[in-house]
Order: structure tokens, then C-alpha cells, then sequence
């Protein structure tokens, strides 16, 4: 969990050094992947009863907020540079 947790920002963090728009896409990507990881994780502590309804309501609403925002970069970059492609 604080793997995959912390390596969201890491990736996110990364962008600002992207080579190139598809790098751009590409690091974002791997955060949204390392946030989905993370949703799995938040999941099965739930079920484990490590987490309580409320806590894991709270993390995984920011989570998934995490991975809608970074899905919405995605598709808008896509959309204004690679639309020909």
C-alpha cells in the first residue's frame, strides 16, 4: 500500500521532467496504474477489517478522484496533441 501509495506522486512527479508529450502520457499512465493498485489495495483492507466503512470510504473517494483527474489529463493531451494520429 505505501508503495504503490507514494509511487502515484513519484510518477506524477516525474511529468515535470517528461522528453516529450507521449512521454508525458506514458508517466501519467503508470500513476494511474500504481492509483488503481493502490483502489485494490484500500479494497482488500476493507475486507480484512484493517480499514472501517468510513475510513476506506474517505481514502478510496480520494483515490478514485486521484485516478479520474489523472485519466482526464490523459485523454485531454491526447486529444489536443495526438488527434491525428
Amino acid at each position: 500500500m505505501l508503495r504503490c501509495g507514494t509511487s502515484v506522486g513519484a510518477n506524477i512527479h516525474e511529468v515535470i521532467a517528461s522528453e516529450s508529450k507521449k512521454d508525458f502520457i506514458h508517466k501519467l499512465e503508470i500513476a494511474v496504474k500504481e492509483a488503481r493498485e493502490t483502489s485494490y489495495w484500500l479494497n482488500l483492507l476493507k475486507d480484512s477489517d484493517y480499514l472501517s466503512d468510513e475510513q476506506f470510504k474517505n481514502l478510496n473517494k480520494n483515490c478514485d478522484e486521484v485516478i479520474r483527474i489523472l485519466n482526464s489529463i490523459i485523454l485531454t493531451t491526447k486529444e489536443r496533441y495526438f488527434k491525428s494520429e
